[in-house]
């Protein structure tokens, strides 16, 4: 977990919706990770990671999406 007292943004929609239509992952698992991010203040592919919601492969295609959105 990150300790910082300033928020971070939360994930955007544009990320959600990549993760569910070109990674295949569940809309209650992106819930989840979501919710799980706002709470604990992090990255929201990381947090997925972290609970087994999304491969180390699918980890890094999301973080080559956001370097180019």
């Amino acid at each position: 977990m990150i300790n910082t007292s300033n928020a971070i943004n939360p994930p955007s929609h544009e990320l959600c919706t990549f993760i569910i239509e070109n990674l295949g992952i569940s809309k209650n698992a992106v819930q989840l990770g979501v919710k799980r991010s706002i709470l604990e203040n992090s990255p929201l592919p990381i947090v997925m990671w972290s609970y087994g919601l999304i491969t180390l492969s699918q980890l890094k295609i999301i973080i080559l999406w956001l370097k180019d959105n």
